[in-house]
């Protein structure tokens, strides 16, 4: 009994002192996606969503959620959004792209692997179920969009849960509405007209960052999967998300 007693103790000092051990690191659920070619921006739209051309992704993986309050504390020791009291599973928010960038490097030295902000090229590919043609992540009909979608005509004005709308096709949530979400690329109107075709990375420097998806506090026509918002890459607003992706 005193050996078992022992070994009992030896194992607790080792899970409650060691470093390696006691360093938690987020579950970040991810969906795998084949990488392929597809028509990116639309005709329809704003003047940056255009031309359309045709651009060609490679194989990767991106959150099947956005990253949410919890997972943000767990990483970073704080929760700077302005929603806290939606909960810990509601998307963080009112974080500037230089933050989600700090949010990352530590994330990755905790867990080793190298997760990143999505290209809008992969954010769009992904958004639109590899490539098809929908207006929304999810659905093509306005009508159906508050089944898909938190946004100004349905969110009451507040960020909700994550996950609790219908996914688009390919299993991914909130991808229109609920936070906008930052990507990596840098910001240039004409941008389009020279991108290009295989894995574009955006121009090589700029003013602003670009965010996709719309969120709780904007209109619908603003969640299309081809709309572009731009912002100062240390600007923050409390409905300014992320999601990640691993090439």
């Amino acid at each position: 009994m005193k050996r078992i007693h022992f070994w009992v103790c030896t194992l607790l000092a080792i899970c409650l002192f060691s470093p390696g051990l006691s360093d938690a690191a987020p579950n970040i659920e991810m969906v795998p996606v084949k990488g392929g070619c597809y028509k990116m921006g639309s005709n329809d739209g704003s003047r940056n969503e255009k031309p359309v051309h045709e651009v060609c992704v490679s194989d990767f993986s991106i959150g099947k959620y956005e990253i949410t309050q919890a997972q943000w504390e767990i990483v970073m020791g704080n929760n700077p959004s302005r929603f806290k009291n939606c909960g810990s599973d509601c998307p963080v928010e009112y974080v500037s792209w230089n933050d989600a960038q700090g949010f990352i490097k530590k994330l990755n030295a905790q867990t080793g692997r190298q997760y990143r902000l999505p290209t809008e090229a992969e954010w769009e590919y992904a958004a639109r179920n590899g490539g098809g043609q929908e207006k929304w992540a999810g659905v093509d009909e306005e009508e159906r969009l508050t089944r898909f979608a938190w946004y100004e005509g349905n969110s009451g004005q507040i960020t909700h849960k994550v996950g609790l709308k219908k996914p688009n096709g390919l299993g991914i949530y909130d991808m229109s509405g609920n936070v906008w979400e930052w990507c990596q690329d840098w910001y240039e109107e004409g941008y389009y007209e020279d991108s290009p075709r295989n894995n574009p990375n955006g121009p090589r420097n700029g003013e602003y960052r670009v965010l996709r998806g719309g969120s709780w506090g904007h209109t619908g026509a603003s969640a299309r999967v081809t709309y572009r918002a731009v912002v100062a890459p240390s600007n923050r607003f409390n409905d300014n998300g992320l999601r990640l992706v691993i090439p």
